[in-house]
């Protein structure tokens, strides 16, 4: 089994930049698909950005796009989210998600019941 640690969350203004990481012990990210979740108090749980096993495909929710980035570093087992010109309403414990996979591909799971494997979660707070 994977074992998932997310780190860098933490309290910024709004328009400022938080990077999130995900470090993976047990087994290599690259059999596995990834996703950063957030979920605000009262607020259901949603994904705010997929990366599949290659690589090659990513997937990021309406409310981040062209402000938020995932990106995996597979020499560090690392799967990270820059996060810039952040903004209240991204207030939320952001996770990171696996879902294992036996071979590469371009797949993209948005739903956290595609998910297997959960981090213990990251607070981000911005403040107006």
């Amino acid at each position: 089994q994977v074992q998932l640690v997310e780190s860098g969350g933490g309290l910024v203004q709004a328009g400022g930049s938080l990077r999130l990481s995900c470090t993976a012990s047990g087994r290599t990210l690259r059999s596995y698909h990834m996703g950063w979740f957030r979920q605000a108090p009262g607020k259901e749980r949603e994904c705010v950005a997929a990366i599949g096993t290659s690589s090659l495909s990513t997937y990021y929710a309406d409310f981040v796009k062209d402000r938020f980035v995932i990106s995996r570093d597979y020499a560090e087992n690392t799967v990270s989210l820059q996060m810039n010109d952040l903004k209240p309403e991204d207030t939320a414990v952001f996770y990171c998600a696996a879902r294992a996979s036996s071979y590469y591909s371009n797949d993209i799971f948005r739903h956290p019941d595609d998910y297997g494997y959960w981090g213990q979660g990251t607070q981000v707070t911005v403040s107006s």
